[in-house]
């Protein structure tokens, strides 16, 4: 793990529709972004904690963009971690999965060109995923969390924290929230990037949406 320091640089309570939560505003010098920790409950006893590390996505976070699941992911997680009374959301600041907001746009237009999103990253000159877990794994360790119920279906992010000595206990899934937009997209991340997603609604709303889609030209 690169030599990064992570430290707290100020936190406030946060009352949400999900209940009262804990923001905490944490520095780093591994890149110069404000990465955040969300928390509720008492967590100073560190072990199986529900944890959700989740990248920022202001399209879908914010904006409800149909083209992903991040903002239904956001809220699912959010909404799980009330439910147990306990548990921590890292909300970390890498746009478009590490290439940021400018290089995710061009990666739509080349989508709704025809490629799918992993061609649409290595098209502009990036790795289908540049995320790094480094700084999460530092938030949950001034956190004092050493094992987690990871809510995830990307076994990348199970693979970081357990190579950082962090133990995942149990994998929370998190729902296909499938639609006609973002089913290819679904698919792709499914069959080339490993996530755990049950593929049989996935295929069957592509197939919809590409039934009215217009198709590209050269």
């Amino acid at each position: 793990m690169p030599n990064t320091s992570v430290s707290r640089a100020g936190s406030a309570r946060i009352p949400t529709e999900y209940g009262e939560f804990q923001l905490v505003y944490y520095d780093n010098t591994l890149d110069d972004k404000a990465h955040l920790a969300f928390y509720m409950g008492e967590l100073s006893a560190g072990e199986d904690i529900i944890v959700r590390l989740h990248s920022e996505c202001l399209t879908g976070d914010i904006f409800g963009s149909r083209r992903c699941d991040c903002g239904e992911q956001l809220d699912r997680s959010l909404q799980r971690i009330a439910e147990a009374g306990q548990g921590l959301l890292v909300y970390l600041r890498q746009e478009g999965r590490g290439i940021g907001l400018l290089e995710k746009i061009r990666a739509y237009n080349l989508q709704d060109a025809g490629h799918d999103t992993v061609d649409a990253n290595l098209l502009l000159g990036h790795q289908a995923d540049e995320r790094d877990y480094t700084v999460a794994v530092h938030i949950l360790e001034d956190l004092g969390i050493k094992s987690v119920q990871l809510i995830t279906n990307n076994p990348v992010k199970i693979n970081a924290l357990e190579e950082a000595g962090i133990k995942v206990n149990n994998r929370v899934k998190l729902d296909n929230f499938v639609n006609s937009e973002n089913s290819r997209y679904l698919l792709t991340k499914a069959q080339r990037m490993n996530h755990m997603l049950p593929l049989t609604n996935t295929k069957t709303q592509t197939s919809n949406s590409d039934s009215h889609k217009p198709q590209p030209t050269d």
